[in-house]
């Protein structure tokens, strides 16, 4: 998923804006932009900070002045194929703007919330955060148009396996959905409904689970610092490694250490 903030820019005459890829925008601040289908047909338009925009791919708007800055979400085909294989059924999104929705809201702010910490979390998080969104979208503003045949099954134990593998190879780095979905030949679509079916959790708790089990084993030997372990899990900064592990664990990583030492002796 693309995340980007924009902000209005300052242009002399109106422009044609047209989306290439399917756009949620979210309004980070209140604000207004004249805007139309045609420019003969501009009208100004006012929003409130928490405001959202819904444009399909090559959704087309004349733009003129502007005074607003947005948090843009590109959302992929992968994500929306992967809704709609679930659903057995073709979806074409339709254009909304003033969208006041707390199911999007929720999603679109905790990426606000990552972009602000500096994307602490990673590529996995934002692709798990992808296919909420998608899911979301189609359920709520999507159009149905015909149906498709449905996949059955979940991975299988190999592809499990050769999962865990790549997880365990790639425990120190930056792992994305595409790379899992690669690893056993499959599409991102594809792979992560039948991932979810085959383990009961998204690829990123997956991970996330696999990195904090591993976490715990070296805080058990004494001579690892903390940052070491966190480095060696995966997790950008001391501080993103003690903040998930005492949201996922109920303490923090050196206390977590004492409470072992002290059932130890």
């Amino acid at each position: 998923m693309k995340v980007a903030v924009e902000k209005s820019r300052s242009a002399k005459e109106p422009y044609l804006e047209e989306h290439r890829e399917h756009v949620l925008a979210m309004m980070l601040r209140p604000g207004s932009v004249e805007v139309g289908p045609r420019r003969s047909e501009m009208r100004r338009v006012t929003f409130q900070a928490g405001e959202m925009g819904l444009f399909p791919r090559h959704t087309k708007r004349w733009v003129g002045a502007a005074d607003q800055e947005r948090l843009v979400l590109g959302i992929s085909d992968d994500a929306l194929r992967a809704t709609c294989e679930r659903r057995s059924c073709e979806v074409e999104l339709r254009h909304r703007c003033g969208l006041v929705d707390s199911r999007l809201h929720g999603l679109v702010a905790a990426v606000n919330a990552e972009r602000i910490a500096g994307f602490p979390s990673g590529r996995l998080f934002l692709d798990s955060v992808e296919q909420a969104l998608a899911s979301a979208m189609v359920d709520i503003y999507g159009l149905r148009r015909s149906s498709v045949g449905t996949l059955r099954g979940g991975l299988g134990s190999p592809r499990v396996r050769t999962i865990k593998e790549l997880v365990h190879a790639k425990m120190e780095d930056e792992l994305t959905l595409y790379e899992m979905a690669q690893s056993v030949q499959l599409s991102t679509a594809h792979f992560s409904r039948m991932f979810h079916k085959s383990t009961g959790e998204t690829p990123h708790q997956f991970v996330l689970r696999r990195r904090l089990e591993r976490a715990k084993e070296m805080l058990r030997a004494a001579e690892a610092r903390v940052l070491d372990v966190a480095v060696a899990c995966g997790f950008k900064t001391q501080q993103d490694f003690a903040r998930v592990f005492r949201r996922m664990c109920g303490a923090s990583p050196t206390e977590y250490r004492h409470a072992f030492e002290k059932r130890a002796h």
